[in-house]
Order: structure tokens, then C-alpha cells, then sequence
């Protein structure tokens, strides 16, 4: 099997019976790593799905820069042909995934996707607004701590409904205890215009008030995590997906 390099980074190739996958082709940066493959050692390849080795062997700071090239890859049409029974197969025995991502339920956002990822790339979370309570919390806890991924990845995105519900104030059976922790969002954030829920500009401001407020709130809530981050072994960190254009914004 021959591979082609992307000319922006190394590929880790992935051989199934039908076609060639890759999680990491195109990813941003990779290709600065001394020529070498993305595990550190060259022409490293792989089946239809991670291995815990090779898992293990990524730093979070490589799987944000993989998933930057999945995103980029979605954004410009140059997406992985998937096979997905493939992946599906190569999955059946055990998972390894190197990323856990906390998004919301919009239609339009889905992270597995926008991020061109595999089956059993990433832990996917999915809550209105994106916010996290203890049942989250927990997920995201097993995710890391006991599954071993690498990063927690808070995913935004513009034109929230649910935003735009916490600052109009709508409510509507168990959705308004939901809104009532994204309204903090709404208080912190800094705007001089029209501050209602029609305005997408402070909409989308908002939005990534929110989402900084949850890494926080995972920080602080999660001793779990936030030892693991402390030592190094993860990263929480937070994005928005612009739905025009498509690209994921990392928030520093």
C-alpha cells in the first residue's frame, strides 16, 4: 500500500479491505515533527481505528492539531472517504479514542463530522448549549480517567437556539432550568449593542462566553479532571463552529 503525504503534514495511513482512512491526513502542524510520523517514529500505520498504543502515545496537543485538520479537511470538501463498516469492525473488540467532545444537540453542528473523525476517534457528548452538569461531568470523567483520551473539547457554535433562548428568557417545562445555566453566559458577556436574542452578533458572543464558562465550570467542578490537566495527561479547551464557512474556532 502506498501512501501520499498531504503538504501541509504527515499522514498516520489506515489500511481496510476497501479503502484508505485516515484520521490524521491534512492535520495542521504535524509535519514539523521532524519528518516523522505522527507517533514519533516513521511510516507508522494502522487498521481502521486507533490502538491504544498508538492513542497512548499523543500528546492533547497533537489531537487538537488532528482534529484542526479534520475541520479543515469538512471546510474545504476534501473530506476521508469513510468506510464505515470498516471502522465498525475494526471497533467491535474495543475503542481507544483520543478526544471527548462536549457540543450541542443543533442538527447543524454535528462534531464527528465537522471534525472528520472515525468511528472511535472521539467520546461525543451532545447537550443543548453545550453546558455541563454532573451527569456530564461524569462522562466526561470516564472518558478521560478511566478510557484514557487526551483532551476535552467544548464545542460551541453561532446562531444558538439556545442562547437565544437564555437571553430572551423563554421557558417551557425542564428546557428553562437548562437556559437558567446558560444565563450567567448572558450577564458576563461584555456588548454595547442591542443585547436580545435577535441580534445574532451578541447571540454569537454570547455563545463563546458560554463555552469559556463551561471549561471553567469543568475545571472547578471535576478534581478529576482538572489533576489530570494539571499533570499534563489532558487539556480542556474550547471552540465554536461558525456555521458560515464552517471553520472551528479554537478560544484560547
Amino acid at each position: 500500500m502506498k501512501t501520499t503525504p498531504s503538504c501541509s503534514a504527515a499522514n498516520v495511513v489506515i489500511s481496510s479491505r476497501r479503502t484508505v482512512l485516515s484520521f490524521t491526513l491534512g492535520a495542521a502542524g504535524i509535519g514539523a515533527m521532524s519528518g516523522l510520523g505522527l507517533l514519533g517514529s516513521p511510516s507508522v500505520t494502522h487498521a481502521a481505528a486507533l490502538t491504544k498504543e498508538e492513542r497512548d502515545k499523543l500528546t492533547p496537543d497533537q489531537v487538537i492539531e488532528l482534529l484542526q485538520g479534520g475541520n479543515e479537511r469538512f471546510r474545504t470538501g476534501k473530506m476521508q472517504a469513510h468506510d464505515y463498516l470498516a471502522q465498525k469492525q475494526a471497533t467491535a473488540g474495543g475503542q481507544y479514542p483520543a478526544a471527548v467532545i462536549l457540543s450541542c444537540i443543533d442538527s447543524r453542528a454535528p462534531a464527528e463530522i465537522i471534525l472528520d473523525t472515525r468511528i472511535g476517534d472521539t467520546f461525543n457528548a451532545r447537550i443543548a448549549g453545550n453546558i455541563a452538569n454532573d451527569d456530564l461531568l461524569g462522562s466526561l470523567e470516564f472518558a478521560c480517567a478511566a478510557a484514557g483520551a487526551k483532551l476535552v473539547l467544548v464545542m460551541g457554535h453561532t446562531a444558538c437556539g439556545a442562547v437565544k433562548g437564555a437571553i430572551d428568557g423563554a421557558e417551557l417545562g425542564h428546557l428553562t432550568g437548562l437556559l437558567s445555566k446558560i444565563k450567567p453566559a448572558v450577564a458576563a458577556t461584555t456588548y454595547a449593542g442591542d443585547r436580545t436574542g435577535s441580534n445574532l452578533a451578541f447571540v454569537d458572543a454570547v455563545a463563546r462566553t458560554n463555552v469559556l464558562r463551561t471549561v471553567e465550570t469543568i475545571r472547578q467542578q471535576s478534581s478529576v479532571l482538572s489533576g489530570l490537566e494539571k499533570d499534563g495527561k489532558i487539556k480542556i479547551v474550547g471552540s465554536l463552529y461558525h456555521l458560515v464557512g464552517g471553520p472551528v474556532k479554537f478560544l484560547g
